[in-house]
């Protein structure tokens, strides 16, 4: 087959998204490599280009050139013909306008709906702009990929499409979260990032609904640091000033990291991994720390306990006490600890490449086929 990717995100986003399209990608060369992969992207930021990938950016002339954005959107279906592409696949709850009325096969990945859930988490402009695009592309894509069950209902509820449309495919995530690290590289690690020997983890965005600053407040009469990975922001400001108004400097620490196989090391330095957001599509640093052999506490509501299973412990994110009670109780027993290393271990096997690969591939399969039924 030939299958086309809207690569905005893998070339210009360097998590979330960006991870998510990199990773798809990759597997699906590593499993499928008779198929043709080709790229289109209006930019290459980011440099994760791999071997015997074709990329395709706007053409020369005067308006794919002057406006990008009018090919991803639109102009691209002249290229996609072109190149004789069977399956175009929207990575970011994006396809171009027209393409179901072009004879090609289209999929959209839409990984969550947090707008329509938390519509003051967004700017009014952004909020009719994400609509109009996710709307559109529910409706006139011939499959639609959710991350999780939970994206599904929301597909449903918000977007107003049928279930048998939706397939529930879930991501991976990067192979450095599933190789051992040595000792040797820990310790190296540990000594370039200024890592205590014992710390809790947090690792995503720093913005509010992930609730980064419920465990500082936690962690305040524990005797254990935070380690905070995650891109400077104004919410991680707010963090900082609680922090300097509390005389907590000395147990919470930021960081940003150098590459993926670090953070993976990071992972399973931490003696903890706590994620207390309050909505997510799906939540890729749970399967990281799974996959990296961390116990995890996350949110009990929504989606968590379908991304880390059912050995991971269980919090409100609203209440303080809880958290505290619960990451006490996994530090006090060395036993619970490795439980929960070994059940996340076996639950996070479903998510592995190969499983969700084959899933992708077989709807790529069928989709080539009813295209060929219809000639």
């Amino acid at each position: 087959m030939r299958i086309g990717y809207d690569a905005k995100r893998y070339f210009n986003n360097s998590s979330g998204l960006g991870n998510y399209s990199r990773d798809l990608i990759r597997s699906m060369q590593e499993y499928y490599p008779e198929n043709d992969y080709i790229l289109y992207t209006t930019g290459t930021k980011h440099e994760a280009v791999h071997e015997n990938l074709k990329v395709r950016t706007p053409g020369n002339d005067f308006i794919s050139k002057n406006f990008p954005f009018y090919w991803r959107s639109r102009g691209i279906i002249k290229d996609l013909k072109e190149d004789k592409i069977q399956i175009y696949h929207g990575l970011s709850g994006e396809i171009p306008v027209g393409i179901d009325k072009s004879g090609l096969r289209s999929v959209v990945t839409i990984h969550d709906l947090i707008f329509f859930r938390y519509p003051e988490l967004y700017k009014p402009l952004d909020r009719m702009i994400y609509a109009k695009k996710f709307h559109y592309a529910a409706q006139r894509a011939d499959k639609i990929i959710a991350i999780s069950e939970q994206t599904k209902r929301d597909i449903i509820q918000f977007l107003h499409i049928d279930e048998n449309k939706i397939e529930v495919i879930y991501q991976s995530c990067h192979p450095a979260f599933k190789q051992p690290i040595s000792e040797q590289k820990r310790d190296e690690v540990r000594k370039r990032y200024a890592l205590p020997v014992d710390f809790i983890l947090n690792v995503g965005s720093v913005e509010r609904r992930k609730n980064a600053i419920q465990i500082v407040k936690a962690i305040e009469d524990i005797d254990i640091p935070l380690i905070i990975i995650g891109k400077s922001t104004s919410y991680a400001d707010e963090i900082k000033t609680y922090i300097g108004a509390h005389n907590l400097a000395q147990k919470v620490k930021f960081l940003q990291v150098e590459s993926m196989f670090d953070l993976a090391c990071i992972y399973k330095l931490a003696r903890i991994f706590v994620y207390p957001s309050t909505f997510e599509g799906f939540g890729i640093p749970l399967i990281e720390a799974l996959y990296a052999g961390t116990p995890v506490i996350t949110n009990r509501f929504g989606v968590f306990p379908e991304a880390a299973g059912p050995t991971s412990k269980y919090i409100d994110p609203e209440d303080i006490e809880e958290l505290s009670s619960a990451i006490n109780s996994i530090l006090a027993s060395s036993s619970i600890q490795q439980q929960m290393k070994s059940d996340g271990l076996n639950y996070v096997q479903q998510f592995n490449d190969e499983i969700i690969t084959c899933k992708i591939e077989k709807l790529y399969q069928n989709l080539a086929d009813d295209q060929i039924s219809l000639f």
